[in-house]
Parts: C-alpha cells; structure tokens; sequence
C-alpha cells in the first residue's frame, strides 16, 4: 500500500516511525516544511518527502495521482481537513484522519444547541463516496479512534444493552523545566476545550453544555489513580450513535485546575482567535501566536514522565442481563515509547491506530466504503492487530453503580 501522509509533526512523524516496522507500507511523506518531511522520511529507507501546503486541495490530489497513491492519510490539524478529504475524493483514493471537520456553533444557543457539528461537512459528501466505492475512515487516532473500536466491541462482545458510553481520557504526564507545555497541539487542544461540549442523549439527541461542566472524578488504572474530568468537544461523541446504540454519550478529558485556568485566560483575552489580528504591521492568527509561544509537543518527550490512559466506560447490561459496567483502555508509559520509537506517549497513542487501521484495509479486513467511523468496521481484527504491535489494550470490570 502506498500512502500520501500529509502532516510531519510530532503525530506524523511517530506514525512514519511505527509503520517503518511494518512491510505493507510505503510512505511519501508531505509537509509545508519541507526539512520536517525529510527528518520524518528518514524512518526507512525508501521514504520521500515533498512539500505541500495542506491548503491546496489541488495540489493534494496531484500528488496522489502523481505517486500512485492508494490512501491519503491526514495527520495534519483540523484546519486542513477539508481540502485534504476532498483532494483524495478527487483523485479517487482512500482517506483517513484522526481529527473530523470543524464545527460551529450555534448563533443564539451555544450551550444548549448544536449548530454545525464536528465531521458534518464530511458526512455530506458520503454519497459520492460510496459510489467510488472508496472508504473514508474518519477520527481514527486514539481519541477518536481506539474509544470508538471499544465502543463496537462492547456492544458486539460485552453488553446486551448499552446504558453509558463514557469515553476518559486521563493521565499523570509530567514536563520537566516548563510552567505550562501542552503535551499535544495547542491549536487543537485549545478549539476542542473552548468549544461547547456536545452530549448525546436517545430521544433527545445531540445537545450542548457549557465548556468544563459536569466535573467528575474518575478513577484510572495502571497508578494513575483519580482524576477530575469536564465536557469537552470531541468526535467520539458525535461518531458513536450513528453505529452503537447507546443512552447516552459522553467525552470528558482530565484537564487539572491549571490547564483550564489557563485556557480560561486565553478566551478572556481573546488569544483563543483564529481570524488574524494586525500587529506591528503584520496580520497574524492569535492562537498561532500562542502555539509559536510553546515547546513543539514532539520535542518534548526526553522531559516527560509518567503515563497516559485512553478509554471507553460503559455501562449496562451484559449479554446474560445483569448488570455491568467496564473500562476499556489503552495505557502508554511515555520511557517505553521514547525508549522504543523516539516519540513521547501521547503522540506514539494517536499514531498507532492509523497504522493499525490501514493495515486491515490493507488486508482486506476493513473494506466497506463511504464515510465511516472506526465503530462502523469490526473491532476484533482492530484489537488483535494493535495487541501485536506490542501495545495491548485492556478491559476492567467494575462494579457497577447505582447511577
């Protein structure tokens, strides 16, 4: 399989150094820098590296065709996830990213209305690509991605009925010789932590909440340990009722009092923008000041310690109808992923799953077509494959709750 990845950041870069492992790829690698692709190329002998702006759709589709490119694989930000989806469907190959189009959202209820939800924009063009017969495989990093695989599994292997699908992420990263270093990209971190939370609920829907609400501890495994968690904006969330049939789902994310203080801040000031502001003569993005301001996530990894943990909590029925609650995770040890790969924790997690994903398409396991999330694809191949990458999953029983 030849692949077009686009994006040779800290995610890129750790996905061009897992499928270097892996015979069933091959890469060209592309970035607006073009020094980048090439360090990210040098994963394996056979690489290429060519610039693009992720901007231009028509250059996108050009290299496609010009390399014979079976997939287009989209590990740029979010910004950039239109132009990329619709060059691949121009020129005819697969897609995949890890982070679905940008929403909007609602002029005269934020928090109480949707407006133009995360990944609307793609799921308008599924038409013409399930009449090419091509698979655009979106939100397949870790979050969305892996949550979304548990998510199928649960309801296929796990439960009769599902009550809660409650995906939580935590972890107790550290990062020496910084104040505050955001351990993945601050422009998207930042777009889904201000935004406003979107919950499902069946018979209801998809609604919104204000940034940060409904603060719960939860408890994470591997010695993480407590953790409080908010409503964040997230794809698994708009991704898991197409597929599984759920009451309710949710996204929180443990933050810390910290992260969200500053996150506040930012917003007050007005540095959360994306429209340019003009300075000293210049125009310039505030929120690409703030990520200029900030240690590259992927240069931090030799300072890091700790752990970092990814999951889907359900809870109902299990198939004999009493009642059962698991989480179903994914936990990296940042020392094991630099030690192995050269790449820190949370980028090594997000890569991780687009390989595992394009193998199977490779393979033929995965081969629907059309705009699909992870949970529209079986689950077992996914978690069998991932398991011997060397990075198993777990599940945990709990005892369920009254709640």
């Amino acid at each position: 399989m030849r692949i077009l990845l686009v994006g040779a950041g800290g995610v890129g870069t750790a996905f061009a150094r897992i499928a270097a492992r892996r015979p069933f790829a091959q890469l060209v690698i592309a970035d607006y820098d073009l020094g980048r692709a090439q360090r990210a190329a040098a994963a394996a002998d056979g690489y290429r590296a060519v610039r693009l702006d992720a901007r231009d759709e028509a250059a996108a589709a050009a290299l496609l065709t010009e390399h014979s490119c079976d997939v287009l694989m989209n590990a740029t930000d979010p910004r950039f996830v239109m132009p990329l989806f619709r060059a691949a469907l121009q020129a005819g190959t697969h897609y995949l990213d890890m982070a679905m189009s940008l929403s909007r959202p609602h002029q005269d209820a934020p928090y109480q209305k949707t407006g133009v939800k995360l990944g609307d924009e793609q799921f308008e063009l599924a038409a013409q690509w399930e009449e090419r017969g091509k698979l655009a495989l979106v939100g397949i990093g870790v979050e969305p991605g892996l949550s979304d695989v548990f998510a199928r599994h649960a309801a296929d292997e796990l439960f009769g009925e599902i009550d809660q699908l409650g995906v939580r992420d935590g972890a107790n990263l550290a990062v020496a010789g910084y104040d505050f270093a955001p351990t993945f990209s601050i422009w998207t971190t930042i777009e889904e932590c201000l935004n406003p939370p979107v919950i499902f609920q069946a018979g209801r829907g998809w609604y919104t909440t204000e940034p940060f609400s409904e603060p719960e501890t939860f408890t994470f495994p591997a010695g993480i340990g407590p953790v409080e968690c908010v409503n964040v904006e997230h794809e698994e969330v708009l991704l898991m009722p197409r597929w599984v049939t759920a009451r309710r789902v949710t996204f929180k994310y443990g933050l810390g009092e910290e992260f969200i203080g500053v996150l506040r801040t930012l917003h007050k000031l007005g540095l959360d923008r994306t429209d340019p502001v003009t300075a000293g003569g210049v125009s310039v993005s505030p929120r690409d000041v703030v990520a200029a301001c900030l240690p590259d996530p992927a240069t931090l990894g030799d300072k890091m310690t700790g752990l970092t943990c990814a999951g889907t909590w359900v809870t109902g029925t299990g198939k004999d109808g009493a009642p059962r609650e698991v989480y179903l995770h994914h936990v990296v040890d940042n020392a094991w992923s630099m030690a192995e790969y050269g790449s820190q924790a949370v980028v090594w997690q997000t890569a991780v799953n687009p390989v595992v994903a394009l193998e199977l398409m490779d393979s033929g396991a995965w081969s629907e077509a059309g705009v699909l999330g992870p949970e529209a694809l079986p689950a077992r191949p996914f978690l069998d494959l991932l398991t011997d990458y060397g990075s198993p999953w777990a599940c945990e029983e709990r005892t369920p709750s009254a709640s």
